[in-house]
């Protein structure tokens, strides 16, 4: 691997590459080579959350009675949700890493790597002997892979926001960074999907053997995957930083931690609200239905019938968001999921097929699509060129930990001692919004910034 130095005069060299290397920044994104980058994080991106969507949903449904059944069902649930916990507290350990080589050597080297790590993981969860087959070895490994699933994860969303808006025109970066945002709940449809043919094709088998199937289907998505990808071009940003960019000694961690810490904190908390409706909804959620007597493969049905609704409002959002601003709109989403939070728990807990149905589709698909759109876009154009891929990382996969990694715990905490009402958990989901909604507006708008002078 090059050294930072040699990496960066070699990137400020490759700026002088031959015409029609570099995208068109004529205010088009409808050209040979913004459609590749576009393409590129949208594919790369469902296929990463394919991945790590997928763990989520067997955290719900398998792995508590695979590999912690002789917990007993509540504290099997919980430690099942435990492991879910740990990749989300490693995204921003990859967030950091994959920042740091990420501003230092470029976003595509990145991107790469982290690809590999994610589908290497996820095939050996899916060849994982059981807790009865290798005794408490099987969940030990379980975790460790789950904490590679976490870096790597971490490491994939900067890298492929950065890809998409880093190459698209200036009134057009929110749209394009949504095309990396919407490959969250594309792949989380995509795991969802799998999970229950998976289900409806093995039956009784499925918690034998048939949970397999989606994680080793992950070796085939991988390969185009790395394909498309290679494919890809450096982004112009990256590769115009000027000679003073490499005076810098510091690593961009450190850079960021000195000089934009505030920003870190505002931006972590802004995005919390779009994780607590992913992890609530579409993890907790699951899990609460199913043991209220809602079938399963419906649930999973409804579940992916939100992210098709997700992906759709997330790039409607995103190209509000372009035109009204960042902050505008993850306001207004921010307000909407505040009015409808305890309405929504209360429909994901009754019991009825319905209920869920309405509660993911609105919760899910419209709320967390819409403060989706604009959130890649918000975050990256806060931060310099020269460490955006770390403070746009750890920010957000902070985020991600808190938002997504322990609200099923926290949620089915809140249950236990609330002696099963629900109610204390919509009041928790009310105030994570509302720390959101403050957070945004203490921030500035980024839309109109040229991202070479931020």
């Amino acid at each position: 691997m090059l050294n930072p130095k040699t990496a960066q005069r070699k990137n400020r060299q490759s700026a002088n590459l031959p015409s029609g290397t570099e995208p068109d920044q004529s205010g088009s994104l409808n050209t040979k080579d913004m459609r590749r980058v576009l393409g590129s994080s949208l594919i790369g991106s469902i296929i990463e959350y394919y991945d790590f969507v997928l763990y989520a949903t067997a955290a719900s449904l398998v792995f508590d009675r695979v590999f912690f059944a002789n917990l007993g069902p509540g504290l099997s649930l919980f430690a099942s949700f435990a492991t879910l916990a740990v990749g989300y507290v490693a995204r921003p350990l990859g967030g950091i890493v994959f920042g740091h080589f990420g501003d230092r050597l470029g976003r595509k080297q990145m991107l790469v790597l982290s690809m590999l790590m994610m589908g290497g993981a996820t095939v050996l969860i899916g060849l994982l002997p059981t807790t009865a087959q290798l005794g408490v070895a099987a969940p030990v490994v379980l975790v460790l892979l789950r904490v590679i699933q976490g870096i790597s994860v971490g490491g994939e969303w900067g890298g492929a926001t950065l890809m998409a808006m880093e190459h698209a025109p200036a009134k057009k970066r929110g749209f394009a960074a949504a095309f990396a945002n919407a490959g969250g709940p594309a792949g989380g449809l995509l795991a969802t999907l799998a999970v229950s043919a998976a289900s409806a094709a093995t039956g009784d088998q499925f918690l034998v053997w048939g949970w397999r199937i989606p994680f080793l289907l992950s070796a085939v998505l991988i390969l185009i995957g790395m394909v498309i990808r290679l494919k890809v071009a450096e982004t112009p940003v990256f590769r115009k930083l000027d000679a003073e960019a490499a005076k810098i000694q510091r690593p961009p961690l450190m850079e960021v931690l000195r000089h934009h810490p505030r920003l870190v904190l505002v931006t972590l908390v802004a995005t919390l609200g779009f994780y607590a409706c992913q992890g609530l909804l579409t993890v907790w959620g699951v899990s609460e239905a199913v043991a209220n007597g809602v079938d399963r493969s419906g649930v999973l049905n409804w579940k992916g019938v939100a992210a098709v609704v997700t992906v759709g409002v997330c790039f409607y959002s995103a190209r509000l968001s372009d035109r009204i601003g960042r902050r505008a709109v993850l306001t207004g989403a921010g307000i909407a999921g505040i009015l409808l939070a305890y309405p929504l728990i209360l429909l994901v807990s009754n019991g009825t097929m319905w209920g869920f149905a309405v509660a993911v589709v609105v919760g899910n698909g419209v709320v967390q699509g819409a403060l989706a759109g604009p959130v890649g876009a918000y975050i990256s154009e806060q931060f310099p060129t020269g460490v955006r891929y770390t403070g746009a990382s750890l920010s957000y996969q902070g985020a991600s930990m808190v938002g997504a990694g322990f609200t099923p715990m926290i949620a089915t905490g809140l249950v236990l001692v609330a002696g099963g009402s629900v109610w204390a958990v919509a009041v928790f989901w009310i105030a994570v919004l509302a720390a959101g909604v403050v957070a945004v507006r203490r921030t500035r708008e980024g839309s109109g910034l040229k991202l070479d002078a931020v």
